[in-house]
């Protein structure tokens, strides 16, 4: 039981971060790139992302296939946020420097 606390302690912290981190990434970085305004590019990120964290869910003892689930629709919602903000223009402030 403690153990699950602590695996939804670390899903919720990886998708903050997760999250804000992506959606300045793409804000700043891509923003110049048009493959990320399209509508398939935060499915294709989350889906890219859920390969890699579904793999690493064997190696590691806390982190399991829900991890990986939430930090696929973290950086999934984190590529449409950052193009939505290119979209209208603005920049909100953004988790980290």
């Amino acid at each position: 039981m403690n153990s699950l606390f602590v695996s939804i302690a670390i899903a919720s912290v990886l998708f903050v971060v997760l999250h804000g981190s992506t959606r300045r990434f793409v804000r700043t970085r891509l923003r110049y790139v048009d493959a990320v305004q399209k509508s398939l590019a935060p499915w294709v990120a989350g889906g890219a992302v859920f390969l890699v964290g579904s793999a690493a869910a064997g190696l590691l003892p806390l982190v399991g296939v829900g991890t990986a689930l939430s930090a696929a629709f973290a950086v999934g919602a984190g590529v449409a946020a950052g193009a939505r903000d290119i979209r209208q223009g603005t920049a909100p402030i953004v988790y980290g420097p």
